[in-house]
């Protein structure tokens, strides 16, 4: 006997059906982020052909919308926060970790609706469908130092309750071995 409903685990991939609509927004807007990062595509180009793709009803546009618009806008100040915190330069950082950083940290900024904790899981998530190997936990390194900077308040309440990691976690050593 199969059980329609069973719950998600961790063993168990989120299957699309599974997803919601900001869920979906972010995906598809780190899919438009990186052809404006790796093709230099204008953000009303990615726009276009994003929203042609299959599953893009399904949605949040409005989401989807503030995430590319917002990030390829704000660029130089998401990279001018993010920078400091990283362990090798900015050109080193794969076009969909920068992305899904982009994301995070717009949504710190922007969508103080998402509690923090959602967006690092929600950027995790993405890192991890996406991106490299491990780079799910550079993603994590980064955003988990990037949310006491613009969340204080949200962040240290929860942590006083318990709640979260340490603002303050350690960036996992480079992929290919390098630490500088």
């Amino acid at each position: 006997m199969s059980q329609p409903n069973a719950p998600q685990t961790a063993d168990r991939p989120r299957k699309a059906a599974d997803k919601s609509a900001r869920t979906r927004a972010r995906e598809f807007a780190l899919q438009a982020l990186y052809q404006h990062l790796v093709g230099g595509n204008s953000a009303e180009d990615v726009d276009l052909f994003t929203r042609d793709l299959s599953g893009f009803h399904k949605a949040d546009s409005a989401h989807y919308d503030a995430l590319l618009h917002g990030c390829v806008a704000e660029a130089a100040e998401l990279d001018a926060a993010i920078t400091p915190l990283l362990d090798r330069a900015l050109a080193e950082i794969s076009p969909i970790e920068r992305g899904v950083m982009w994301i995070g940290a717009y949504e710190f900024r922007h969508c103080v609706d998402v509690p923090w904790r959602v967006v690092i899981n929600e950027c995790i998530e993405l890192a991890k469908s996406f991106g490299g190997t491990d780079g799910h936990k550079y993603v994590n390194g980064v955003l988990n130092q990037l949310a006491p900077q613009w969340r204080a308040l949200e962040v240290e309440r929860d942590q006083k309750r318990g709640v979260g990691k340490p603002a303050r976690a350690p960036l996992p050593p480079a992929a290919d071995g390098d630490t500088a």
